[in-house]
Formats: C-alpha cells, structure tokens, sequence
C-alpha cells in the first residue's frame, strides 16, 4: 500500500490536473474570441475613418461652428479620467496596467491642485477605485469582452454631459489599452475632449473633396451634427481594442498557467517516484537485514530450537544394527 507522503503527492497531481484542464480551455477559448474582436475592430475601422475624413473636408471647405466639443479652455481646472478596463480577471496584468496608468494621471491632477471625474469601464477598475475611496462620478460595466455601439454611444453620452456641463470637465482623457498585435499590447493616454479645433482639424482634409456636394441646411449644420457621431466612433474604436488587449492577454496568461502546471506535475510525479522507491528499497533492506539476522541465529551452536528444527525427526538406521525381516515366502503346493 502506498505511504503517506505519497498519497498527498498523489492527490496534489489530481489537483494540478484538473487546474490544468481548466486553464487549457480558457486558452483555447481566449484565443477564439480574440480573433473575432480583432475582425469586429477591422469591421469599425472604415466607419470611423469615413467620418473623421467628412469632418475633415468640411473643416477644410470653410464650414464653421462654435459647437461644445470644441470648447478650449483658458485654464484647466477640472479633469475628467474615462478606465477602460475589464469585467473579469485571469487576463495576466491587463487591468493592473490600465488602473496603474489611470491612477497616475490623477494623482498627476491632485498635485497640480485641479478635481477631477472619474468614469469607470469593467467591474474590475470600479472595484480598484471603490475599495480605495475613490469618488467616482459614472460606472459601466458587463461588456467589456464584447462591446456593443449601443454601449459606447450610451458612455459618449455621459462623457458629453461632464464636459459640456456648467462647472464640468475642462478636459477629459482616456485610459485605455491599444491593440498592436497578439504578442504586443499597450496602455496609451489619449485626449478625448475638447476635440481639436475647426482650423486645426481643416489642415488634414480636402476642401475640392466636398466642392461638388450640397448641403442641407448647411455645412455648418452638417458638421455640428456630425462632432457627436465622431465621438462616439471614437469611443467604440477604443473599446474594441481594449477588447482585443483583454482577450490576448487572458490567451497568454491562461497558455503560462497551463505550461507552469504542466511543468509542476513533472515535477511532482518525479519527487512520488522518488518516495516510492525510497520506500520499496527500505523495504527490501528490511528483509535483507531480517534474512541475515535468521541465518546469524542458525549458525549459533547453543540454540536448540533451531538444532531440533534442523534434524530430521525421522532418521533411518543402517550398518551392523540393522537387522532384516525373515522371509516369509509362501511355498508353491507343486
């Protein structure tokens, strides 16, 4: 039967299993759904460079509007820090990275002696912050692996009203992880309000692009409306690539536990082994050891015991003191 130490060998190599089946299908899933958020990303891409393109060339054609999002402040004494992080853990330090950089850039803020709102994306970030008494003014959450545009535009609207606001945010930042590839993500701080002005913006657009088109009523009108579509796309934008981050991520720290599993129950294997044939040698030692102690005991002369063992009970007699039976042959009557 086996011993002690190899029974709890045995079961922590059960464990490990087991923890390794479990990390081997988050990998596996992780790496599926990583795919579809970098299509769902590519699939945005062209919404959101059409649009920043008709802002552009209508900048560049002369259409000017005084519309909120375009508000510079003089001086800066509200900041506002949007988190994009995750819902859920086990993505290696993806959410640590983002709340890091988040957290940074407030305390940035304090030192410069502005307030500031603090809008969270993922349960994770609104736990960070809460646990530490951060006040935070909005909190989304429950679509962090698969970000709907419902979403972000229902996040853009929130953000909107803290920058247009009386008293609200004189600059808004955004907090997120940008996708580059599967083996590289990173942290990236981008402005996300004010938008760049109408002259800043018409220096990258075209205005022979929108010669030949009519506008109704204006292209004034049209760009205004347009400015609250543009933030929304860029929202969206970054929420797919976050998207992307998380689940690449997860697929890297999930493939690492099942590699350090794999490299534990080698290991454990190896020392039950070990236990096991310690314990058969010690074993055999004992019955060599006991062996030599009974041949020791036999080779004794004053032991009768094993003397009497030794001799044959039953011995045969032979030589001048054997005598034989006579012959008891009956004659033939012939």
């Amino acid at each position: 039967m086996p011993g002690a130490q190899e029974r709890v060998l045995r079961r922590r190599i059960g464990s490990v299993q087991n923890t390794k089946k479990i990390t081997r299908a988050m990998e596996l899933i992780a790496a599926t759904r990583v795919v579809k958020a970098q299509q769902r990303a590519n699939e945005a891409r062209p919404y959101a460079e059409h649009i920043t393109q008709v802002i552009e060339d209508l900048s560049a054609s002369g259409a000017d509007v005084d519309h909120p999002l375009l508000r510079q402040a003089e001086q800066v004494s509200r900041v506002g820090v949007v988190v994009l992080g995750a819902d859920r853990g086990l993505a290696g330090a993806y959410n640590s990275n983002v709340i890091k950089t988040a957290e940074r850039e407030i305390m940035a803020a304090r030192a410069e002696g502005l307030s500031y709102d603090l809008v969270t994306i993922g349960r994770k970030s609104k736990a960070y912050f809460q646990f530490r008494n951060y006040p935070i003014t909005a909190s989304f959450e429950g679509f962090s692996e698969k970000p709907t545009f419902e979403a972000a535009a229902d996040i853009a609207a929130r953000v909107i009203s803290l920058f247009t606001a009386e008293g609200g945010c004189d600059r808004i930042i955004l907090v997120y992880t940008r996708f580059i590839s599967m083996g590289s993500q990173e942290v990236v701080v981008r402005r996300f309000l004010p938008l760049q002005t109408v002259s800043r913006i018409a220096e990258e657009g075209d205005a022979k692009a929108v010669a030949g088109f009519e506008f109704e009523p204006s292209p004034a009108a049209v760009l205004e409306s347009l400015l609250p579509r543009y933030v929304e796309s860029r929202l969206f934008s970054a929420l797919l690539e976050a998207a992307a981050s998380e689940l690449a991520n997860r697929q890297r720290a999930m493939k690492a536990a099942t590699d350090n599993a794999q490299e534990l129950i080698v290991k454990l294997t190896r020392k039950m082994n070990q236990v096991r044939q310690d314990a058969i040698t010690t074993e055999i030692m004992e019955i060599i050891g006991g062996a030599e102690a009974l041949a020791e005991d036999r080779d004794e002369p004053g032991d009768l015991i094993l003397s009497h063992l030794d001799s044959d009970p039953f011995p045969r007699h032979s030589g001048s003191g054997h005598h034989t039976a006579p012959d008891r042959t009956i004659p033939d009557p012939d």
